[in-house]
């Protein structure tokens, strides 16, 4: 139960990242919807970087609430939301 508590967490934490990704990247020509794209992609990044960083750093003793599956969590989130806001500028 502890693991999908630490899943729960790490989502609600890639959502934050992405939200924040759209305050901090301004896009003067950016379209409706682009919000929950965001929220979408963050949770994402989130989940996978929580796993990939758990399975790195505690490969012995995987457990969702560490210091690797956050650090994961946070950086494949804003890496992945970063991209997208990037991305779509140069699209068009």
């Amino acid at each position: 139960m502890e693991n999908w508590i630490g899943v729960g967490v790490w989502i609600v934490l890639g959502i934050v990242v992405g939200l924040c990704m759209k305050a901090i990247v301004k896009r003067p020509e950016e379209q409706p919807g682009h919000t929950v794209v965001l929220a979408v992609l963050g949770g994402f990044g989130a989940v996978v970087g929580g796993m990939l960083g758990v399975g790195l750093f505690h490969f012995y003793d995987p457990v969702a609430l560490s210091l690797g599956g956050f650090g994961g969590a946070l950086a494949l989130s804003a890496i992945m939301a970063w991209v997208y806001r990037w991305g779509i500028g140069t699209m068009a």
